[in-house]
């Protein structure tokens, strides 16, 4: 969109450790989503921004890759302090750009926080191995060392969290880093850069670049690029990890999915109807780990039903930029608002059963959906397989327990399942039967801590190595073998 623009609204690029306001009548208009009103004008850069944002991180790499992992967990731990100082600004930052609740928008700080903490072990988390006398006069060690400039393209949906999923594990591994959060939510990568600038990153290190999709084929394709961090919708993953390993860079690209949430007769009543709310209705439905089917076995669909209405019917949905008691906020955008609106309509045409109406009785001004129910949905119906990504929860009938696996084992995607049940064995069964990479046992959003994998299967997840944990710390480095040996009595023995 070419605007003309107060350049004090513009969010600026992060280049060598400069904050640049590029020369560009091209932007992406950013909104409060409870309010509706522009807050921020992120510019759409294009390849002279990728080219510099490259070079200045390639040329940190010299010094960065050689400084000892123990100096850079001091610089994390100095940024762990920082992060935990500006905790509540940023938290009020995340619900400004990006409509969360207060409490949603704390727990997006702490997990990424949570990877933070996780990154400062990196001298432990890094080790190789060794193994004296290997063979005879022979000794052999591993090392793990960086990969060169790396690159992350974040989404709009966790501003902090999914951002710092990357760049944290990243740097600490000795990689220097492009961020190029989602031009929707520029605000809160702006400041997590600026607090670890003054934790004394040095310039280059982080590097912020903004834009869309010529920005990112940029990043894919430059050859000084080692490694490509993506998280998005499926359809964009697969692109993206297919110009990524076309280019020879190494990609981890996470995207979208469909989570069941699964009842059966014996799980505790109230405890499960307030994970299933947090599930499908936190952050709007705006998560690829929302619970957006719900299966009830036997006589528990109706009981679930009525209670969820009830429940939905009472959730304080208003501006979450100033009322800290919301309980729901806006989607992200108008466009996205019309889309999910559009989807219900769509729903209610196919005849499938409308229980509750998000697209009545919500705030008129700002982006929103109130939490929206359909009953009846079959496996036949696309509802059932396309990711809607917003507050729309479908329930499904299925007979048995049976049945209920084998419909969450028909979608394509392999994020997250979640059982709900006293039983041990069902549990159990459950945990071993299903085809997802994340598994709740009654845990309504099965999303890992910092130190375990984001561990996503099938179209939910492009690439070998996931992003977090042990993993991530493999995704960011590669291994090098050392065998050596100190005598003078070299003989060669079967061929060698």
């Amino acid at each position: 969109m070419s605007l003309s623009i107060e350049s004090s609204l513009v969010t600026p690029l992060l280049t060598g450790g400069k904050w640049i306001t590029p020369k560009t009548t091209d932007f992406e208009e950013v909104y409060n989503p409870s309010s509706a009103q522009i807050i921020a004008y992120t510019p759409i850069c294009g390849a002279k921004e990728v080219e510099e944002a490259v070079e200045a991180a390639r040329t940190a790499f010299k010094h960065w890759s050689q400084m000892p992992p123990s100096k850079r967990s001091d610089i994390l731990f100095r940024y762990r302090k920082l992060l935990k100082e500006n905790f509540d600004d940023l938290s009020r930052l995340i619900t400004r750009e990006n409509g969360k609740t207060l409490e949603e928008a704390k727990g997006d700080i702490q997990r990424g926080l949570e990877v933070v903490e996780f990154a400062c072990g990196i001298a432990e988390l890094s080790k190789g191995e060794t193994l004296p006398q290997i063979a005879r006069q022979i000794d052999s060690v591993t090392m793990r060392e960086p990969l060169g400039v790396c690159v992350g393209i974040s989404p709009f949906n966790f501003p902090a969290m999914v951002p710092m999923w990357m760049f944290p594990i990243a740097i600490a591994c000795g990689n220097t880093f492009i961020l190029k959060p989602s031009e929707k939510v520029p605000l809160t990568a702006i400041r997590l850069a600026e607090l670890f600038q003054e934790a004394g990153l040095p310039d280059g290190v982080l590097n912020i670049v903004h834009g869309s999709k010529n920005v990112v084929e940029a990043l894919c394709t430059h050859p000084d690029v080692s490694a490509i961090s993506f998280v998005g919708s499926s359809k964009i993953a697969k692109q993206v990890y297919a110009l990524g390993c076309r280019y020879g860079k190494r990609v981890q690209a996470g995207g979208g999915a469909k989570n069941a949430l699964i009842v059966m007769p014996d799980a505790d009543p109230e405890s499960t109807l307030r994970a299933i709310m947090g599930a499908a209705f936190g952050c709007a439905g705006q998560r690829c780990m929302a619970g957006s089917l719900l299966m009830g076995i036997d006589e528990i669909g109706d009981k679930l039903q009525d209670r969820l209405v009830d429940l939905m019917n009472d959730l304080n949905i208003t501006d979450t930029s100033s009322d800290d008691t919301a309980e729901m906020g806006p989607v992200i955008d108008k466009s996205s608002q019309m889309r999910i609106n559009k989807t219900i309509g769509n729903m209610v045409a196919q005849d499938i059963k409308l229980v509750r109406d998000g697209r009545e009785n919500v705030p008129e001004q700002g982006f929103f959906v109130g939490p929206t129910l359909f009953d009846q949905i079959t496996p036949k119906d696309s509802a059932f397989s396309n990711e809607i990504f917003g507050p729309v929860l479908s329930m499904l009938r299925p007979k048995n327990i049976d049945q209920a696996i084998e419909w969450q084992n028909s979608l394509p995607y392999g994020n997250g399942a979640t059982i709900f049940t006293n039983s041990g064995a069902t549990a159990r069964r459950f945990s071993r039967e299903i085809n997802c990479g994340m598994v709740g046992v009654n845990v309504g959003v099965p999303a890992p801590m910092a130190m375990y994998p984001f561990s996503g299967w099938n179209d939910s997840f492009y690439g070998d190595l996931h992003l977090q944990g042990a993993e991530g710390v493999m995704f960011y480095t590669r291994q090098k073998i050392v065998l050596s040996r100190w005598d003078d009595s070299y003989e060669r023995h079967l061929g060698w």
